[in-house]
């Protein structure tokens, strides 16, 4: 069942563009399939191996992708390892939800419980 989506005002506005802008690069949407697909943590190096663009790229993506929670990072000694935020992935509502003003409660206590 479908419920009422927050008052959609302009900071909500402006935090939901970051994360349509965040998915609006092909090799953001790579690295999301990439993780999802592996089910488990990688690093940088690991995720750069499957991709056709460079280290430096990929990690530019990835805090791009960090910045809005669609990835989490745990930091062990000089390695990074990135999993995706399922959480935040699962909450994520379609752009007809958003334009529409209704969403599944799913993504309203997503937003109350976010990192």
């Amino acid at each position: 069942m479908k419920t009422a989506a927050p008052q959609v005002d302009r900071e909500l506005a402006t935090e939901w563009a970051s994360w349509f802008q965040a998915i609006g690069d092909p090799t953001r949407i790579l690295i999301l399939y990439l993780l999802s697909s592996e089910r488990r943590p990688m690093t940088t190096g690991e995720i750069t191996s499957h991709l056709d663009v460079g280290q430096s790229t990929v990690s530019h993506h990835l805090a791009r992708l960090a910045d809005v929670g669609f990835v989490l990072v745990e930091r062990i000694g000089t390695t990074s390892r990135w999993r995706v935020n399922d959480t935040c992935i699962g909450a994520f509502p379609s752009a007809a939800e958003v334009i529409m003003g209704t969403v599944g409660p799913e993504f309203t206590d997503a937003l109350e419980n976010r990192p």
